[in-house]
């Protein structure tokens, strides 16, 4: 019987970048959903960035993706908008520290990552269908 622990190990390890891009994916989503929320109340802190950060896997020590979320230390947004419920005594109301189009071009580089990684799953589940083949 051949060695297939080398395509065993190829497909954990794709299978791990996407949910690594998922993870992404849903991060930056509800960045852009909130985009341009503002605070409750006044002089309130309005919707942080959030940002996923995923440990480094490895084919020789597969495992799940360990990852976790952290927030964005920029600094917020400002408007002028005396008329809001949440302006400070100045009028100007916190927004949150996401900037749409970053979080756009974040998810078009997640989306492209994500699509190349099914490619490769592909290629893989061809070589290994090619294999089988070539051993029956």
């Amino acid at each position: 019987m051949p060695d297939t622990s080398a395509l065993h190990a190829a497909s954990d390890v794709l299978a791990a970048g996407r949910q690594v891009q998922s993870g992404r994916i849903r991060t930056i989503s509800e960045n852009l959903a909130n985009a341009d929320s503002a605070a409750s109340t006044p002089g309130g802190a309005p919707y942080t960035r959030k940002i996923a950060v995923f440990a480094p896997v490895v084919a020789d020590s597969p495992r799940d993706p360990v990852g976790r979320v952290v927030r964005d230390t920029g600094a917020f947004r400002s408007r002028y908008d005396p008329s809001n419920a949440a302006a400070d005594n100045r009028g100007y109301v916190q927004l949150p520290n996401v900037k749409a189009a970053t979080e756009t071009a974040d998810l078009q580089t997640v989306v492209r990552n994500y699509e190349a990684n099914l490619s490769a799953s592909g290629i893989l589940d061809r070589l290994s269908r090619a294999t089988l083949d070539l051993l029956s």
